[in-house]
């Protein structure tokens, strides 16, 4: 039997007001939400998850560089403004050898053109947008075909 992965997802600015912050966006669901549902579809059982949110781009930085400490199998993080200019979380991404995955619940690619381009997905392994929850759901299913 193969070892359940250990997954750390993480969510930056602003993220914590899911729900109320521009629902016709966003949706309805909160990050809380979100986090109960990916623990009760994934954890323990198919995957470790561990949750982290932080408006502070140091502390997001702090996390990831914990990576091999943590001996994560990978990284799924929800960089929110930060994808657009945060040159400090795609060089941590880059300097541990966690593969991550960058998620968006908005389709970043339909938005306003500040929005459009991410910093992250160069450091990341791959980049999935524009499906609510489910773009979680694809990363961590991306961890499970190992």
């Amino acid at each position: 039997m193969s070892r359940v992965p250990k997954l750390l997802i993480i969510n930056g600015p602003n993220l914590n007001l899911l729900g109320k912050r521009e629902p016709d966006i966003y949706g309805q669901q909160t990050l809380e939400d979100i986090e109960t549902i990916l623990s009760s579809r994934y954890h323990p059982h198919r995957a470790e998850l561990e949750f982290f949110q932080s408006n502070v781009e140091g502390e997001i930085i702090n996390k990831i560089h914990e990576a091999h400490a943590l001996q994560l199998s990978g990284i799924i993080i929800n960089p929110g403004a930060y994808t657009h200019y945060a040159i400090g979380i795609h060089d941590a991404i880059k300097a541990i050898s966690v593969p991550a995955i960058e998620v968006h619940i908005s389709n970043i690619h339909a938005r306003e053109e500040f929005r459009q381009k991410s910093v992250i997905a160069p450091a990341a392994i791959g980049q999935i947008s524009g499906l609510g929850v489910k773009s979680y759901m694809l990363a961590i299913e991306y961890f499970l075909l190992d």
